[in-house]
């Protein structure tokens, strides 16, 4: 298995999809990094020579923020959102949807779990 910024890319996959088992590059960026190295997206892991392997590890190193700076990162956009309290980072600090989606249904893998309330009973309609 060929290491890439601290992952081991597994050799059986084409260099597309291998790539994107690193945390922040995706399948467009496998693509670019690709294009730049002019290393075929379509080639195996395990077919790429390892200057081309060395090549690819610069590029990732000097354009792109990867696996644990780039979790450091989010996690410090979301702690700066909690501090200064506006309406995002106080969705975050209740563990609740922040992008505006429904909660009244719908909201569970967020939410966690239902918790049943004792003593709620649904009032008998009148008519």
């Amino acid at each position: 298995m060929a290491r890439i910024a601290g992952i081991e890319v597994p050799n059986n996959k084409c260099a597309e999809v291998g790539l994107g088992y690193i945390y922040g590059i995706g399948r467009s960026a496998a693509r670019t990094i690709c294009q730049k190295v002019g290393v075929d997206y379509n080639r195996k892991i395990k077919d790429l020579s390892e200057d081309e392997l060395d090549k690819i590890r610069k590029v990732i190193e000097n354009e792109f923020e990867v696996e644990g700076a780039l979790r450091a990162k989010i996690r410090l956009n979301i702690k700066r959102l909690m501090d200064i309290g506006c309406y995002r980072g106080l969705r975050h600090r209740k563990n609740l949807p922040v992008r505006g989606q429904r909660t009244r249904t719908n909201a569970r893998t967020r939410k966690g779990p239902r918790k049943t309330i004792a003593g709620k009973k649904k009032t008998p309609a009148k008519g």
